[in-house]
């Protein structure tokens, strides 16, 4: 019996935020599982919605204000300040997320960080003693270098000048003059939730990997990767960087480099889940679940780097619990996610992705529906105890020809129970 339900999404990129898609899912179980109960847990990644899930959680509050967005223009934001700790939440997709990046305007050349930098500095305004960056949804590739700007550092060229926001622009950078960087810095711990798999350069740059997703044409690719380089090489030279591989290192490709460029300043890169996932709960939740839910925009061979429904999947096994994953898009690998039992794509046929985007909520509900109906016709039909699909025993002979196993009252097996 299906008596309690875990509902553990990821949020679906400029669709449905993580409790919007909880919510969405949660409607689709209670249609098939009307006495069930159901018990959200609306994942963070470090993207959107990080900073309200994280004071949420621990009775903290949002602090409202004005910053520098993705395109240079100036967007309502918000960090958080964590209850009962002197910790700040300063969530990059908040200011410089690709949400804020118009469609008409998707450059990831010349979007910038500047506005994370000013976060930062609003958190250090409140005297607290660690920041933590959450990294993703970013729509920017400048590798952190406006966030270093807002923070007081000076990116020249070669002739001295001061360089202009955005990516393309790193390829002129002659040197970091970090005379003016805030004094406060030193005195806090800065600590980047980053997908640990992210580098920043190399065959599996940020700029080849995620730069199309933002806009990038395959000459704007070449043009950020080379750009990236001279990034980190400048960067490690004149903040005599040290005990990091700002090019290779893990994490420094987060949110387009940004990880590298915070990691630049002293600020720790560690794996996102279990900074962030730690204080949901999550684990023990799961343990409590017949079946756990996940989704996500899309299920393929990147999800188990880094991806929530991966990272749900490993915790739930854990504890033997049964998962099924939900998403926008079944990729090439989709059903090869370590953990997943069975996955389902939200789509009932071709459709224009504008038209799924304004219409999330309500395609992820029915597809919800139709794959716990699926559940739940799968293990009332009858089977043998053989593995479906293997060649039957051969059957007794009697003189009034073969006898066929009585299969009456018996269950297929079924990963999910």
């Amino acid at each position: 019996m299906l008596n309690r339900v875990v509902v553990a999404p990821s949020g679906f990129k400029e669709s449905l935020s993580a409790p919007a898609a909880a919510d969405a899912i949660a409607a689709g179980v209670r249609r098939v599982l009307p006495d069930a109960e159901i018990d959200r847990v609306p994942l963070v990644d470090g993207g959107e919605g990080t900073a309200a899930a994280l004071a949420r959680a621990t009775g903290g509050r949002l602090v409202a204000l004005a910053a520098t967005g993705p395109v240079g223009e100036p967007v309502g934001t918000h960090f958080a300040l964590l209850g009962g700790q002197d910790t700040a939440v300063v969530e990059m997709a908040a200011v410089a997320g690709l949400s804020l990046v118009p469609r008409t305007r998707r450059d990831p050349g010349a979007t910038t960080t500047y506005g994370v930098g000013e976060l930062i500095r609003a958190a250090l305004d409140h005297g607290v003693r660690r920041i933590l960056v959450g990294c993703g949804d970013s729509g920017t590739s400048d590798g952190g270098a406006g966030a270093l700007q807002a923070l007081g550092a000076r990116l020249l060229d070669a002739d001295g000048a001061e360089l202009p926001f955005g990516g393309r622009e790193l390829l002129r950078l002659a040197r970091v003059d970090a005379a003016g960087l805030d004094p406060r810095l030193g005195e806090v711990e800065l600590v980047v939730a980053c997908n640990p798999y992210n580098v920043l350069c190399g065959e599996r740059g940020v700029a080849r990997v995620f730069g199309p997703q933002k806009g990038a044409t395959p000459r704007q690719v070449v043009e950020l990767s080379a750009g990236l380089e001279n990034w980190a090489r400048v960067l490690t030279r004149d903040l005599a960087v040290t005990g990091v591989d700002l090019r290779l290192g893990r994490g420094t490709g987060a949110s387009g480099g940004l990880g590298a460029g915070l990691a630049s300043l002293g600020a720790a890169l560690l794996p996102r889940f279990p900074v962030l996932l730690d204080h949901l709960g999550l684990d023990e939740r799961l343990a409590r679940a017949d079946l756990v839910v996940t989704a996500e925009g899309a299920l393929d061979r990147q999800t188990p780097r880094g991806k929530v429904p991966a990272e749900v999947a490993r915790r739930a096994k854990l504890s033997g619990r049964p998962v099924l994953a939900l998403a926008g898009t079944l990729g090439e690998g989709a059903g090869e996610v370590p953990g997943v039992d069975a996955c389902h794509g939200i789509l009932p046929g071709p459709m224009e992705l504008a038209e799924a985007l304004v219409r999330g909520a309500e395609l992820l509900t029915d597809a919800t529906e139709r794959a716990l109906r699926m559940i739940i016709l799968g293990a009332r039909l009858p089977s043998t105890s053989r593995t479906w699909g293997s060649a039957p025993d051969p059957a007794p002979q009697t003189p009034e020809g073969p006898t066929w196993p009585d299969v009456s009252g018996t269950q297929r097996p079924s990963t999910v129970r």
